[in-house]
């Protein structure tokens, strides 16, 4: 009986009712919850709950029972006032970024602290979102301006209360969100543009007045990933306007530039060096950070971001360097919200990732007198590098000094994991298909991280061990008999035209000749195809985690939730979002750039893990600088990238069983095959709108895969005639056409 009454709650709880979108929404605002705090406690992702905010989706059971009783809770708190047209918006940093207003340049809030009551007031009235056509994406909110409130003291290290607009639950300390753009206006005055449309009246006459406005009055910052870590430092990103005021270069000089910093003999840093500030080892370059020692647990530190330094790198900020400072401090502001406070590239912002959802130390409980000690934290990579295995160690390092002048390591020698780049000339059958299509795969190594155990501690050595797929490391092995003419998918043999296939075991794609060193996902694949292995030594790590998982999930939901903001849902059918990804960056080209930035940030967190000499006067067998950080490991970097390229040949192996098509070019995360269609849907198998299992999937989740480009198989053929290249790879040129080198690497 027990049981049929649970049914029966399960029937009625499937139909609880829910307020509208736009009241759930009001609801959760007026309790001061965010998105992320109500989807961890239903156990959903950020943007399903966004999604029924939006009124895109709706709950289903079980969690609609437990939405739906929140949301009835907080009804009876927070009872919908009938006066009221619309429910207000938050404006400190924004949760979601749907049906926002554009700008309004003709006022602004100025405020040299923390805006008044009344000024909240104002900003809160005009920041009432306006009703957007139901056939418009979803936008970030751009940067809305208020009127002008009454000054509040100038007087330095005066506390004050956080702003009357500060939504429940936001940390007071950083009530204007996590960074500003300091520009100066026609008038001469000096202004602060923050996240939220925010504008602070900027007291500050010289460089270190501002590091302590920044400090004392301004309330930037960001609260702390993890229970240990640390909160986040203010970023001041200074215009060149505001250069010119602080008494800075508007541009480096080729010298400076080449330097990477000013001279430290600069009046400025002299000016700091006067006010007890400090300046990290890098300088005063175009991420200057300016610090204090800590006194105990407070920081005093900010980080300076200077574009016409060149601070944004066109390739993963585009023209963010150009835009008017309240947009940046718009697109600055997202990608603060979703990943972090940028603390250099997007490679160095990818590391400090890392470290701050996985800090090296947390605090001891405590001794018999009641004081608490710094320990290592567990799951982290510990404050001190390892080294690593001498098979693992790139040219150079010190492990191999004692190599001879000009040796080239062979692969018995050398863990050599990297993607594939690989290309074969096209069949009689293939020559007579009409396009050459590719597919390409959504932040492809970011989805090769998530769930990988990796090694977290130093190497231990091994001989003839017997292979464990669970233990991370590097192993040397023989794979050169594994025939992939047959293997086994699943608990099934196949049978496949191995001579239409790269080898998963080497970048090239050509068949290994003998014993190698692998990382543990390249053997673990193997032993999955069906073969035995035998190892003759390995390097393993005991002391394992899966490290980079938060540092997966963060970018994940920062790249799928903005992608959502630009019209390009995780819900679509693949016909339709073929259609829209196409056009997204027209949807909101400065948004379009957080994009860019979140991918980098994955791709270039990867590289930075094995990162090689950058100049210094560095020789051969001595150590460089990325080496003393605890993130140079190359051995993680290894498991990714094998990782991601057995990821990418177990779908080609499934999709030519099930197809009988191979792939002709395959360069990175990029696959092209011969077809006779235009799209990716005329040649991945779709059977009443499911895709293949463990096959090629349409979407926008990391790991499934985009149109790249199409062209001609006529064009390719010309091309490889041209450079008479046989087997250039073609993925390299797919998206656009346009060969602007022979196949050279570029």
């Amino acid at each position: 009986m027990s049981e049929l009454f649970d049914r029966i709650d399960a029937l009625v709880a499937s139909r609880s009712p829910l307020p509208p979108p736009a009241e759930r929404k009001r609801l959760r605002q007026a309790h001061g919850l965010t998105l992320d705090e109500v989807a961890a406690a239903l156990e959903v992702r950020r943007a399903t709950v966004s999604g029924w905010e939006s009124g895109k989706t709706e709950p289903r059971p079980p969690e609609r029972d437990a939405y739906a009783r929140m949301l009835k809770q907080l009804a009876e708190l927070y009872p919908a006032d009938p006066n009221s047209a619309a429910p207000a918006e938050d404006t400190a940093v924004p949760e979601t970024f749907a049906n926002a207003p554009a700008p309004a340049p003709e006022a602004r809030t100025l405020s040299t602290g923390p805006v008044s009551e009344a000024a909240a007031m104002t900003t809160e009235q005009n920041t009432q979102p306006s009703p957007a056509p139901e056939s418009a994406p979803a936008a970030a909110s751009r940067p809305a301006r208020t009127a002008r409130p009454s000054t509040t003291s100038r007087r330095p290290g005066t506390r004050k209360a956080a702003p009357a607009n500060t939504p429940a639950g936001t940390d007071p300390r950083f009530a204007n969100g996590p960074l500003a753009v300091v520009d100066v206006d026609a008038d001469g005055q000096v202004l602060a543009y923050c996240v939220g449309g925010l504008v602070l009246d900027v007291p500050a006459k010289s460089l270190p007045s501002l590091v302590d406005w920044t400090l004392k009055e301004a309330k930037l910052g960001q609260p702390k990933l993890s229970g240990p870590g640390k909160d986040g430092d203010p970023l001041i990103v200074l215009t060149e306007a505001a250069l010119e005021r602080y008494g800075l270069p508007a541009v480096l000089s080729e010298e400076e530039r080449d330097a990477g910093r000013l001279p430290e003999g600069h009046k400025v840093a002299k000016q700091l060096a006067r006010a007890d500030w400090k300046l990290t080892k890098r300088g005063f370059g175009p991420w200057a950070r300016i610090y204090r020692p800590a006194q105990g647990s407070e920081r005093a530190c900010v980080q300076l971001c200077i574009p016409s330094w060149n601070a944004l790198d066109t390739r993963s900020w585009g023209h963010a360097g150009q835009l008017p400072p309240a947009e940046l401090a718009r697109i600055l502001g997202v990608f603060a919200s979703r990943v972090m406070t940028p603390r250099g590239s997007t490679a160095v912002t990818g590391l400090e990732l890392l470290t701050a959802l996985h800090p090296p130390t947390r605090a001891s409980e405590p001794d018999a007198d009641g004081k608490r000690h710094s320990e290592h934290n567990p799951g982290s990579l510990g404050k001190d590098p390892v080294d690593p295995a001498p098979c693992e160690a790139p040219d150079g390092h010190p492990l191999l000094a004692d190599l001879p002048r000009f040796h080239r390591r062979t692969p018995a020698e050398k863990l050599n994991e990297e993607a594939l780049d690989w290309a074969r000339p096209l069949t009689d059958d293939e020559c007579l298909r009409r396009n050459l299509v590719g597919i390409d795969v959504n932040m492809a190594f970011a989805a090769g991280a998530n769930g990988l155990v990796v090694g977290l501690g130093a190497p231990t050595h091994v001989k003839a061990p017997a292979f464990d797929p669970k233990l991370p490391g590097a192993w040397l092995v023989d794979l050169s008999h594994v025939d992939l003419s047959r293997v086994k998918i699943g608990k099934e043999w196949v049978e496949l035209d191995g001579a239409l296939l790269p080898s998963p075991f080497t970048p090239t794609g050509e068949r290994p000749e003998g014993p190698a060193w692998y990382s543990t996902p390249t053997v673990a694949y193997a032993v999955e195809l069906g073969y035995e292995v035998r190892p003759i030594e390995a390097w393993v790590r005991y002391d394992t985690g899966r490290y980079l998982d938060g540092w997966y999930n963060r970018l994940r939901d920062a790249y799928i939730d903005t992608m959502a903001d630009l019209g390009v849902g995780a819900d679509l059918s693949p016909q339709d979002f073929l259609a829209v990804r196409g056009g997204y960056r027209q949807a909101d080209p400065e948004l379009a750039i957080v994009v860019d930035a979140i991918k980098m940030t994955a791709k270039g967190t990867i590289g930075k893990l094995a990162e090689r000499p950058r100049g210094e006067g560095w020789t051969p067998g001595q150590p460089w600088r990325a080496m003393s950080r605890a993130t140079w490991r190359p051995d993680i970097r290894a498991a990714v990238i094998a990782r991601t390229r057995i990821n990418m040949h177990r779908k080609i192996l499934r999709h030519a069983a099930f197809t009988g098509q191979y792939p002709v070019a395959i360069l990175s995360d990029c696959i092209v095959y011969a077809v006779d269609g235009t799209s990716p849907l005329d040649f991945l198998p779709y059977r009443e709108g499911k895709p293949l299992p463990g096959g090629w999937r349409i979407g926008i989740s990391p790991g499934m895969v985009k149109h790249e480009g199409t062209q001609t198989v006529l064009w390719g053929e010309g091309v490889r005639e041209q450079y008479k290249a046989p087997e250039l790879n073609l993925a390299r040129y797919i998206k656009t056409g346009e060969v602007t080198n022979k196949d050279n690497g570029e």
